[in-house]
């Protein structure tokens, strides 16, 4: 199908959900009418990298390329806005499949209040999905950053760990004892993670310190925080939430579960610190908004991230890394 055919079939997929949006699709360029502060970031997620089309619907990847980067926007407690959207797809991959993971990306953003504005079509050698979302704020001041950690502060992380790490090991072949229910879930959680927009902005205004997403695991997540906080975190392994099912994913796997749950990656759960004063509101914050926090650790002057097992003792961890 030509790339203008193409490009007009997404157009009827897609919704301006916001007044916000003066002009989307169709013309050189979108026009949006600024207010406030933008807050922008930019993914992309590559065929053979992030994911596997033998593993992976054409609709999975789609979800998974827009919720990578609004889960960004959910860590900075910004009001996602619009998404902009660059599909290299290489020839063998059809009008049909090319739909469907319009359609799934869609279906994210009416559920998160995005308007996707435009973006651009380009034959690739590999499926390739490159979203750049824009999200507002009235103000600097009103979103979170990473650099706000301070010592004394306690760290907590929202829902719970190590699911998409698991579901990964599941779709590649680790024979786990699981129901049908927990490695469905499991699957979904890698498949189509759900990026936390109305935690994000509940805990932006509880007024925590610092936040940003678990995207590459807490053991290198937590480091981003103390490298930008100049500060030190401590995590307690013993402590960090599992998802059901990973425990019994971990053993069919000969892994550590904490290990999963401490350095798996697209969990796109929220890792924040707070002021002890704070704790109580942030939980009350978040459980209104559908989330539940775990205090899993603490930060204090120094530098670099100190991972601590249920033991006591000092383990070594890196975060997920993509091949």
């Amino acid at each position: 199908m030509p790339e203008r055919d193409l490009i007009r079939a997404f157009e009827r997929i897609l919704r301006v959900r916001s007044e916000r949006v003066l002009l989307a699709s169709g013309d050189d360029a979108a026009v949006v009418r600024a207010g406030g502060v933008a807050v922008t970031s930019v993914d992309a997620i590559v065929e053979g990298v992030h994911f596997e089309l033998d593993t992976h619907s054409p609709g999975d990847v789609g979800h998974k390329a827009l919720a990578a980067s609004l889960s960004d926007l959910a860590a900075m407690g910004a009001e996602p806005g619009e998404a902009y959207v660059v599909l290299g797809t290489p020839a063998s991959f059809g009008e049909s499949r090319a739909i469907e993971l319009v359609e799934a990306m869609e279906s994210l953003a009416e559920r998160s209040g995005v308007t996707i504005a435009g973006g651009d079509v380009i034959a690739a050698p590999a499926l390739t999905v490159s979203v750049t979302v824009v999200g507002w704020a009235g103000g600097e001041r009103d979103l979170t950053y990473r650099q706000g950690a301070e010592p004394g502060h306690l760290v907590g992380v929202t829902g719970a760990l190590g699911g998409s790490m698991a579901g990964l090991l599941l779709l590649r072949g680790a024979d786990a004892d699981l129901d049908e229910a927990e490695r469905d879930a499991l699957l979904l959680r890698h498949r189509r993670p759900e990026p936390q927009l109305a935690v994000g902005a509940a805990l932006t205004e509880a007024v925590v310190g610092a936040m940003i997403d678990v995207s590459d695991g807490i053991a290198a997540d937590a480091g981003h925080i103390a490298e930008r906080s100049g500060v030190s975190v401590e995590v307690r392994l013993g402590e960090l939430p599992l998802a059901a099912g990973v425990e019994a994913v971990a053993r069919a796997a000969g892994r550590d579960p904490l290990e999963l749950a401490a350095s798996g990656g697209d969990d796109y759960e929220l890792l924040f610190t707070a002021a002890p004063d704070r704790r109580e509101t942030v939980e009350s914050t978040a459980r209104a908004a559908g989330a539940t926090v775990t205090w899993v650790g603490s930060v204090s002057a120094g530098a670099g991230v100190r991972l601590v097992g249920p033991d006591g003792r000092p383990v070594e961890l890196s975060g997920y890394e993509h091949p």
